[in-house]
């Protein structure tokens, strides 16, 4: 009696157009809750975005971690391309100099660029196959490998000479040229900006050597030629033509290099 007395008294509910007793309520489905327009719903195992302290959605912290090791890694992935080759420096002597004014200047620059091409082309080193890049006061030159190095010690400095001392008869004094040239060979490496190596920086080490300065100030030559000790060891001390003898030998010191190098000095006419 009792347990009718409970059931009648019990309210009921309405569900999909029937009337159901709150008895049978625990075996249905209860009607879904509206859903909240604010809240985000992710799919199982996706990363879920974190928040940062200021609400806004950070990426997940294992990508930031790989894109920054890519972003590092790409500035640094560098292949070199690198090649052998006979590498020659001219610096022309007082370019400078407050006598000289811009015309001046231009004209000399014309110059030691007629001379050496005549000569490099008289000598049979092409010129035109060599990779140059202008210093202002001078020019980088670098020859394949497959040219004879012997011909820039055999006859490329007696020829030299003769374009300079033909430049220099035609110009007064303050377009006179009065060339320093070095000479080494090594590994060079290219790049999309030019070329660079530390047989390149040596080069100009002793083009710029103070020994060679004042070799060529106290004398009347008009070219001044400073070979590396390889490129004297390997190249000049071999070769009948490059008169070796004429050469001396003198220690540079210029910022980090400090090395033996051969000096010789060529005169005006033909003269050693």
């Amino acid at each position: 009696m009792l347990a009718r007395r409970l059931a009648r008294a019990r309210p009921a509910c309405h569900r999909g157009g029937t009337m159901v007793s709150t008895a049978n309520w625990k075996g249905l489905n209860p009607v879904p809750k509206p859903r909240d327009p604010n809240r985000r719903v992710h799919q199982k195992g996706l990363p879920q975005p974190s928040r940062s302290t200021n609400g806004q959605s950070t990426k997940p912290a294992t990508a930031q971690r790989g894109k920054r090791r890519t972003d590092a890694a790409d500035p640094d992935a560098i292949t070199l391309t690198t090649v052998h080759r006979t590498i020659i420096a001219a610096d022309i002597e007082g370019f400078g100099r407050h006598s000289r004014n811009n015309t001046n200047q231009v004209r000399i620059r014309h110059g030691m660029y007629r001379a050496m091409q005549q000569a490099f082309e008289a000598v049979g080193i092409p010129w035109h196959s060599c990779r140059r890049e202008d210093r202002g006061d001078g020019v980088l030159v670098l020859a394949s490998a497959e040219v004879s190095k012997a011909l820039f010690v055999d006859d490329l400095p007696i020829v030299l000479v003769d374009e300079l001392t033909r430049h220099n008869k035609s110009h007064p004094p303050a377009e006179r040229i009065r060339l320093k040239l070095a000479l080494h060979a090594g590994e060079v490496n290219y790049d999309q900006h030019g070329v660079t190596g530390s047989s390149i920086t040596h080069t100009f080490r002793l083009v710029d050597a103070d020994v060679l300065k004042s070799a060529l100030t106290e004398s009347s030559a008009v070219l001044a030629i400073i070979s590396s000790a390889w490129f004297f060891e390997e190249v000049v001390r071999h070769s009948e033509g490059s008169c070796s003898r004429s050469y001396r030998q003198a220690e540079v010191a210029n910022k980090e290099t400090t090395a033996r190098a051969w000096i010789r000095l060529v005169r005006s006419p033909r003269r050693v």
